[in-house]
């Protein structure tokens, strides 16, 4: 694969941890690491993420930051976008932090109450 087939990305000896956790800070985006962690590619379609409840810029805007801080890559194929996890990259740089973060986050998933969706009236 070329460049010119991928966005803009940090090499892998360019990706700071900071900016990574930064990026990671958002709990769309750490929804969307979850979704990625399965190590395919996944188009940007907010309904293939479980995202639909956010507009589509919503969800580029998030797909962005995690590209920019080096924590996915972007694959450009036509019109369409597919964007995979930098997981060698970030494993190679940072050992055990995506496994920490996936396995609270999963952990965090099974803990959480229940809740009712707000009402109008609320």
């Amino acid at each position: 694969m070329t460049d010119d087939e991928r966005l803009p990305q940090p090499a892998a000896t360019e990706i700071d941890l900071v900016t990574v956790l930064h990026a990671l800070g958002d709990p769309v985006r750490m929804r969307l690491l979850t979704s990625y962690a399965d190590g395919a590619e996944h188009s940007c379609d907010p309904r293939h993420l479980g995202l639909e409840h956010l507009h589509k810029s919503t969800v580029s805007h998030h797909m962005r930051v995690l590209r920019e801080a080096g924590v996915t890559t972007t694959r450009v194929a036509g019109r369409n976008r597919y964007v995979s996890l930098r997981r060698a990259d970030l494993d190679a740089r940072f050992p055990g932090l995506l496994d920490a973060l996936l396995t609270a986050t999963r952990a965090a998933a099974v803990t959480a109450p229940v809740t009712a969706p707000a009402s109008a009236s609320d």
